[in-house]
């Protein structure tokens, strides 16, 4: 909870001025049953017309005032509500941002996206009513009490003798349902989690007619979510229940006592209907408390779950950038190993290599042999779990992340393009470039068909870059790498979805850069030019060296080629 406290500081007066206008509404709340008492016990028992008009308009007045005093207090608390949700919303989003990968992979996209969300807007209506019931409802409740011992102590007991129960059931509903709030969010995450592998996956579930089996398992996540939240909402709704009938209880009481004190002359009926009163209003604030208690419930669970997130401790970046000792090396890996958290086995293993400065170097292996995994090591997305990735000979665990991803230009497997136009998804390179410079960077990456065809750079980009091919879109991914102009080009099976011929044009021309390249593919025709390959299998390095020597020497490098090359 101390981060919601936290992002309640910036309205700090508004969460004290919206409840203190709440105790104004309910100061005058309470005098009511004083004034109605007064009507009947002076204005009605004299037949003082004037006494009633006055008494009358004092009411109106209350009215007035207390209608002023709830849109207050109600302003001052959505004002709040909202900007703590909207400071909560943007700290989970910076978080995230600071997650690596390993922290991304294990959290979930779905879950991610109900922190920031569902969560968030359930915290944010837990403090807006916190802010409006939480102290208005207890000084209503001990306030009417203490005005019932003033008219009568007899009756002040009733009042003394129910309260104790009232809290004893709010609080025994409340250790029932927060736990179970928490298991409703997670049974939560499952529905969103299956409803977004069907969004993305659409086009695969129609093609193989998995309409009904996709129904059948969503149906499940559904029927198990609404079991969850009908067990909560059965203990939930057994509040207003138990309340209305001990507070009926109570009114039995203190009407056949109330009657008794008026036959024997301790208090007029006036004081017997404003007690009324006052029961009435100790049940109407206690059954808002009650559904306060509901909503509190499910804030806290969403909050602590909210909490787990920003708890946690995102990439550790370097603290300096010492300086990097001079080196005729670009990159290098000395006996590198990395698991992946959770992995049975390691996904590299011992892997050394180095690269000068230009070279360019082809990394060629089958599905799951480590490519990826390995060049994600150079700029830290992982972290290797053994030996030490350098980075001009400085270790990249000692370079801070902004300098060490700086250096480095990265297109992943997944082309992934944002909304805007084509200059500015090209320029997430570097945002100063120029119009000129834009172009030439579409040019090296054999895309500038691509902004011709749209009708130049300028063209929208929709959402994920859907209004391009996949070829298309890994073509400007490849241009936004190379406008980044870093140390190192990675270029992670970033030609896919291109043909031969332009495959072979783009290597030509980034070989022409001048910068140290890596190039992960499986196809032999996009290395094979390369200054050294590496190839891959099962994490470990099989063969190491030019094309013709790994021909000559390497087995499955031989069999990758004659795979790919000859005649079936």
């Amino acid at each position: 909870m101390n981060h919601l406290f936290s992002c309640l500081k910036r309205y700090r007066i508004e969460a004290i001025l919206a409840p203190l206008f709440k105790l104004f509404e309910a100061a005058m709340e309470l005098v009511v049953p004083l004034v109605i008492a007064s009507i009947v016990d002076v204005g009605v028992k004299n037949a003082d017309k004037m006494y009633i008009v006055h008494a009358v308009l004092l009411l109106a007045a209350f009215a007035v005032f207390g209608l002023a005093f709830a849109l207050t207090a109600q302003y001052f608390a959505a004002k709040a509500a909202v900007g703590a949700g909207a400071e909560l919303r943007g700290r989970l989003f910076s978080k995230l941002q600071s997650f690596s990968f390993a922290q991304i992979d294990e959290m979930g996209t779905a879950t991610m996206l109900t922190r920031m969300t569902s969560d968030v807007n359930q915290v944010q209506t837990g403090v807006n009513m916190m802010l409006r019931i939480f102290l208005r409802s207890p000084i209503v409740v001990f306030g009417a009490t203490a005005f019932a011992f003033f008219i009568d102590w007899r009756a002040g007991v009733v009042f003394i003798s129910l309260i104790p129960l009232l809290f004893a059931v709010i609080y025994l509903v409340m250790a029932v349902t927060i736990p179970r709030y928490k298991k409703v969010q997670e049974k939560l995450d499952g529905v969103y989690l299956s409803t977004r592998e069907n969004l993305s996956g659409v086009r695969v579930i129609r093609a193989f007619r998995l309409e009904d089996e996709e129904r059948r398992r969503f149906a499940e996540k559904s029927d198990t979510l609404a079991k969850t939240q009908i067990g909560v909402g059965r203990v939930a709704a057994l509040t207003a229940p138990l309340t209305f009938l001990l507070v009926n209880i109570a009114i039995i009481v203190l009407v056949a006592v109330g009657a008794v004190r008026i036959d024997v002359g301790g208090i007029l009926q006036g004081d017997l209907l404003a007690l009324y009163i006052y029961l009435s209003l100790i049940l109407t604030e206690l059954v808002k408390c009650a559904n306060l208690i509901v909503t509190t419930a499910k804030s806290v669970s969403c909050m602590r779950r909210i909490g787990s997130v920003l708890d946690q401790t995102g990439e550790e970046d370097a603290v300096a950038s010492p300086e990097a000792p001079v080196s005729d090396e670009a990159i290098s890996f000395e006996n590198v190993s990395f698991t992946y958290a959770g992995g049975a086995a390691p996904a590299l293993h011992g892997i050394t290599f180095s690269a000068r400065r230009g070279e360019v170097v082809g990394i060629l292996g089958g599905t799951g042999a480590g490519k990826s995994t390995l060049v994600r090591l150079l700029p830290r997305f992982y972290e290797a779990t053994e030996g030490t990735v350098r980075l001009g000979g400085q270790d990249v665990k000692t370079i801070p992340f902004k300098e060490l991803r700086s250096r480095i230009g990265y297109v992943p497997q997944k082309a992934v393009l944002f909304r805007g136009t084509i200059a500015e998804n090209v320029r997430w390179g570097r945002e100063n470039a120029s119009d000129e410079e834009v172009e030439a960077a579409l040019g090296v990456a054999q895309a500038e068909d691509v902004a011709a065809s749209k009708g130049g750079i300028h063209a929208e980009v929709m959402q994920a870059g859907r209004n391009f091919s996949g070829g298309q879109r890994q073509r400007l991914t490849v241009a936004r790498a190379i406008l980044r102009s870093g140390e190192v080009l990675i270029l992670d099976d970033s030609a896919s979805a291109l043909d031969y011929a332009t495959d072979a044009r783009l290597n030509a021309a980034v070989k022409e850069l001048g910068c140290t390249t890596l190039i992960v593919s499986q196809r032999v025709a996009s290395v094979m030019h390369a200054d050294k390959i590496l190839v891959l299998e099962e994490g470990r390095i099989a063969g190491m060296g030019t094309h013709e020597s790994l021909l000559a020497d390497c087995p499955l490098y031989r069999e990758i080629y004659r795979s790919q090359t000859e005649d079936v």
